[in-house]
């Protein structure tokens, strides 16, 4: 697992997933890895959106946030200040080759992860991501059932890049009222903040990893990016 403590560009992240991934295909990276990073403001579009959509997917509220369209699934997120966000490079040969378990264990990953930080969180049938509040409030736009982490993921050679954002302070939520997060209309975000749970920093971190670890029945290390220099990924200074 790598930790990155400052805020991270989001062209920076992308880069380091892209050469991590490629890294991982073609052995020179020869273990797994998860980075939990923070990111500056940005709002990503996924291949879940056509080209016309983009506009009404995102409004001018958001005009000034950098914008990338991107390899994962899913519709249109916001990332920024407040979230925890989670990219495991993972060879799916070891666990399952299997898109729709590697979601579904993604998602079990984050409920065990919340459970641990006091907060009951659940899946909703039909949609990706992890939810809070009443499963039995009625229709997500009555906002009963509230979402706290979106999932969007790509595969190449069944190696995974992209992956999860948690909201952990109120701070993360206020962008999504100008956009239409992940494409579903009427939805409400929340965090463990906003929600009373634990959501301090090193504590939430924690949790995910230890959450991550069990999903995946994995052991997790922690790393720094400079250890990877090895494998000549050339991912520090930039």
């Amino acid at each position: 697992m790598i930790r990155v403590p400052a805020r991270v560009p989001y062209a920076a992240g992308l880069e380091w997933q892209r050469r991590l991934a490629r890294a991982r295909i073609d052995g020179r990276l020869s273990s797994d890895l998860l980075l939990l990073l923070e990111h500056e403001p940005v709002v990503t579009v996924g291949r879940g959106v056509r080209p016309e959509e983009v506009r009404s997917r995102v409004g001018n509220v958001l005009e000034g946030i950098p914008r990338f369209e991107i390899e994962r699934g899913g519709d249109v997120t916001y990332h920024g200040p407040g979230q925890l966000v989670g990219y495991p490079i993972l060879d799916l040969h070891d666990y399952r080759q299997d898109l729709h378990w590697y979601v579904r264990a993604l998602e079990g990953s984050l409920i065990e992860a919340l459970e641990e930080l006091g907060l009951h969180a659940f899946r909703v049938a039909g949609y990706t991501g992890v939810w809070v509040g009443d499963p039995l409030s009625g229709p997500i736009a009555a906002g009963g059932v509230r979402k706290i982490a979106s999932i969007g993921v790509h595969v190449s050679r069944w190696v995974t890049w992209h992956g999860f954002a948690l909201n952990v302070t109120g701070e993360a939520l206020g962008p999504f009222g100008g956009i239409v997060p992940c494409g579903i209309a009427g939805v409400r975000m929340t965090s463990l903040e906003t929600e009373g749970a634990v959501w301090a920093g090193g504590e939430v971190a924690r949790a995910v990893s230890s959450g991550f670890a069990r999903a995946f029945g994995a052991r997790l290390e922690m790393s720094e990016l400079a250890e990877l220099e090895e494998a000549g990924l050339g991912l520090v200074g930039e």
